[in-house]
């Protein structure tokens, strides 16, 4: 996808805005206001709730909170079926969601570079503002920095999340005991795909979307039903799955079992890792989550993911094991058994 970058129109021309970001945007001064006060804050629209303020104050009425932090520098920062804007509300939403919060409230830093087109920035605005809609989260603080032309890659953002506590649930790596299954609910590698066939031009980009979503509302289904047979929830992103499961066993001393036709994974990116050399097993995701679940209860909690949106191509793929030997193995499709070894230093960069 190749956006054309608008044309530059200077600060204090007659009946004119400027139509890229400058500098003066992020001194602090008038034209910051104008910024935030003409168009970010209007484009956010209902789902920002800031007053413009050092801080905000939020009506937390949970005995525990969740929070947590984290930045997008995505290359290219718009790609089909989302954007850096959506990627950001996204991410933090799932990291909250997996620990068994419900996400409320939201921070939104932006880094831009000056130069970037301001309808590019509108763009993602929309994107933020759709997200968060459709999580149902408020952004309640930002901040907006500007620097000069090749000191950041258009734009960084930076975000903080809040999340409260509805239910009783205590998942991690703590609970996950031998006996239990592991359930990936959606397509392997589906974002760093289509982010690479952009990149690389590829050609895939139009079969092979990037998976970005929102699954509060996934976890809130899945607690609400099976919330005392789930121990653990990660969200597949950098890394992949074999980080998250190799992470897992080595954090609760178990061993982890694949089955590898099991492993949901499209044909086209299977196509596609193999023509750049990569492993589906540790490309990212950015809507796909690894369930650990009590044995007796994954035929029943994978029927109910696949009834979800997020979910319809949800897989059982293996199971947890007494420690010993290899922390995660896979059986391949010949019948040979493999090591899923931990990822170093090989991950793909600029993927979220």
């Amino acid at each position: 996808m190749t956006l054309e970058a608008a044309p530059h129109v200077a600060a204090g021309a007659p009946g004119a805005a400027p139509a890229c970001i400058e500098l003066d945007h992020g001194t602090g001064g008038g034209l910051s206001q104008e910024l935030i006060g003409d168009l970010i804050a209007p484009r956010l629209g209902a789902v920002h709730t800031g007053r413009m303020e050092d801080s905000a104050i939020l009506p937390i009425h949970a005995s525990r909170i969740a929070m947590t932090t984290d930045s997008f520098v995505v290359d290219p920062i718009f790609f089909t079926n989302g954007d850096i804007g959506k990627l950001a509300v996204c991410g933090t939403v799932n990291d909250l969601a997996v620990c068994g919060a419900t996400p409320r409230f939201l921070t939104l830093a932006l880094v831009l570079e000056e130069g970037f087109p301001i309808a590019h920035l509108e763009r993602v605005l929309d994107s933020i503002r759709e997200a968060a809609l459709e999580a149902g989260v408020e952004v309640v603080a930002g901040d907006t920095k500007v620097v000069r032309r090749g000191e950041v890659d258009k734009l960084f953002i930076n975000t903080a999340g809040v999340g409260e506590f509805d239910r009783d649930v205590s998942l991690g790596v703590h609970a996950v005991v031998p006996g239990g299954s592991v359930i990936v609910t959606s397509f392997l590698g589906d974002h760093s795909m289509h982010v690479l066939s952009l990149r690389e031009g590829l050609g895939f980009e139009q079969r092979i979307l990037s998976d970005c979503a929102p699954l509060n509302g996934l976890m809130d289904v899945l607690l609400d039903e099976f919330g005392d047979a789930v121990r653990c929830v990660r969200d597949i992103t950098r890394g992949g799955l074999g980080t998250v499961l190799n992470e897992v066993a080595a954090g609760a001393g178990v061993s982890i079992h694949l089955d590898e036709e099991s492993l949901p994974i499209r044909h086209e990116t299977a196509m596609a890792a193999d023509m750049l050399g990569v492993d589906p097993m540790y490309l990212a995701n950015e809507g796909n989550l690894c369930l650990f679940v009590d044995g007796d209860a994954a035929a029943d909690v994978l029927a109910l993911v696949r009834a979800h949106r997020y979910g319809a191509a949800a897989e059982i793929v293996g199971g947890v094991g007494e420690a010993g030997g290899s922390p995660v193995t896979m059986r391949t499709a010949e019948g040979a058994v493999t090591t899923v070894a931990v990822l170093y230093g090989a991950e793909l960069p600029r993927l979220c």
